[in-house]
């Protein structure tokens, strides 16, 4: 049998599937029918999760712009796709997709994900092209080791580099989807 053959053969996951995996602690996620787990996350990454739910949602919360969510919080794009990023913004204007309360069906604004050893290729190049795939309007890749952040916006041409920031650098981050928003780097990475 060929490999096309029998990967033709076997079964893709869907979010039926998902919903039945028993709570053991390890983030589940399906990308492409596909099951990704990953282990709980360590301290530095809840830390530098905390620190932007307070900034980027305080932001989101005093402006009135939508709503700021952290994981675990299921975003369905597809019955073959379910995935629960570290962060995630939806807009009043696409509020409808929180229409039934249990999750996200369909694309946020701004996804954000936060590297660890574990998740840097799940991040950088799966997760990437899931959500260029399915229209999420930026994506934010945060690097607590290398004290960086790459921004992900959406060009014609689907959700493209645009910028490579670094602490080190006494960068700042801004966002056209929160406007006037901006972060210095140094303050989000300082331990």
């Amino acid at each position: 049998m060929t490999s096309m053959a029998l990967h033709d053969r076997i079964r893709k996951l869907t979010y039926e599937d998902y919903v039945r995996i028993p709570d053991d602690g390890r983030r589940h996620e399906i990308i492409d029918g596909e099951h990704y787990m990953t282990a709980s996350p360590v301290k530095i990454h809840q830390r530098l999760a905390f620190k932007l739910t307070l900034k980027v949602g305080g932001y989101v919360e005093a402006h009135r712009l939508g709503e700021l969510y952290f994981a675990p919080f299921d975003t369905v794009f597809s019955k073959y796709d379910v995935v629960q990023p570290d962060l995630l913004f939806v807009s009043r204007e696409r509020a409808g997709i929180l229409a039934d309360g249990k999750n996200v069906k369909g694309a946020p604004d701004l996804v954000i994900e936060i590297l660890s050893n574990s998740t840097r290729q799940l991040d950088e190049e799966v997760k990437l092209d899931l959500y260029d795939r399915f229209d999420v309007l930026e994506y934010w890749i945060f690097d607590p080791d290398r004290r960086t952040v790459q921004a992900y916006p959406r060009a014609a041409e689907g959700l493209r580099l645009d910028a490579d920031l670094s602490a080190a650098a006494g960068d700042v981050l801004t966002s056209p989807l929160l406007p006037g928003f901006s972060l210095p780097l140094a303050e989000i990475f300082e331990p």
